[in-house]
């Protein structure tokens, strides 16, 4: 009967303890997430990828430009975009008054090479880069995986 007793105090301090460890994560979290979710995410998946996955915030959350799919996948090269389309400094466009689909529309932005010539124009396939809140928190969690790991 005691080994029972101690068996089952046991077992109470240690799920106490890592229910404690996981209410005291959730409650760092979210302000992160929130931080992000309003800056946008840089995620760089690996050096090979050619440049980091960028989720911008603004103006809508949740838009996706692929570094690995423009530079690895298409071999675009760095000066493709970064010649006088986007400045290196990534999330810095969103900054700008003008970042919104109606310049793209005009050929700025993504819009210089997604109009429905060099690639699908950006009045269709929204979703292709259009990955909303919930797509974002997906790369919010990779991104918190790796800064875990170094």
């Amino acid at each position: 009967m005691r080994k029972v007793k101690i068996f089952v105090g046991t077992l109470t301090l240690l799920l106490g303890v890592v229910s404690l460890a996981y209410v005291s994560e959730k409650k760092e979290n979210p302000s992160k997430e929130a931080e992000l979710l309003n800056q946008g995410v840089v995620y760089m998946e690996s050096e090979e990828a050619g440049g980091p996955e960028i989720v911008y915030a603004k103006p809508v959350r949740g838009v996706l430009f692929s570094h690995k799919y423009h530079a690895k996948e298409l071999g675009l090269s760095c000066e493709s975009c970064h010649s006088g389309i986007f400045e290196m400094q990534a999330l810095k466009s969103q900054e700008n008054p003008d970042f919104n689909m109606e310049a793209l529309y005009k050929g700025k932005y993504c819009g210089a090479c997604h109009n429905g010539q060099s690639a699908f124009a950006s009045n269709t396939k929204c979703a292709n880069c259009h990955i909303g809140v919930k797509g974002m928190k997906e790369y919010i969690k990779k991104l918190a995986v790796s800064e875990k790991k170094k």
